[in-house]
């Protein structure tokens, strides 16, 4: 049973309001997450708390319980100037910025004559998701997983210089 501290693999399929497909799992390659852990948006994790191998839930998540509300005031100016000659500045281009010791993907919206308009927000934020997943696997995790807090292939500490 899907509970805190279990590693669950799952196949998903991840759909917009528009039916469109926006992620899912490959048939040979099923997520694995821990549970309780964090590592899947909490709308989809809570709706799997308790369920078994064999179980197919269809979950419908809201903004507040996947990537949150879409919020203007996460978007920013920067000065062309702080990106590398080497990257595209382009409407679109993403790239990784550090906020507050924590590193997020910020896209382009805009280019400005002397700055790109910076979007913090999740692409998802503001977007109802709807998940189709069937639950393939549970096992315990090891301690090196809990310690970490997310799964290790076979349930081991592959990269010994994974200290978080």
């Amino acid at each position: 049973m899907i509970t805190a501290g279990k590693v669950a693999t799952i196949h998903y399929i991840l759909k917009n309001e528009q039916g469109e497909i926006l992620d899912q799992s490959e048939s040979d390659e099923p997520l694995s997450y821990l549970h309780g852990a964090q590592n899947i948006v909490s709308g989809l994790e809570n709706a799997l708390e308790g369920k078994v191998i064999g179980d197919t839930i269809d979950v419908i998540v809201s903004p507040e319980e996947g990537y949150g509300e879409f919020q203007e005031d996460m978007q920013i100016e920067m000065p062309l100037s702080q990106f590398d000659a080497d990257d595209p500045i382009e409407v679109g281009a993403q790239f990784e910025l550090e906020v507050d010791d924590d590193i997020q993907i910020a896209t382009i919206v805009e280019i400005k004559p002397d700055v790109a308009v910076v979007d913090l927000n999740h692409p998802l934020s503001g977007e109802t998701l709807y998940f189709s997943v069937s639950v393939v696997d549970i096992r315990d995790a090891s301690e090196v997983e809990l310690d970490h807090g997310h799964v290790h292939e076979d349930g081991e500490d592959d990269d010994e210089s994974d200290d978080y």
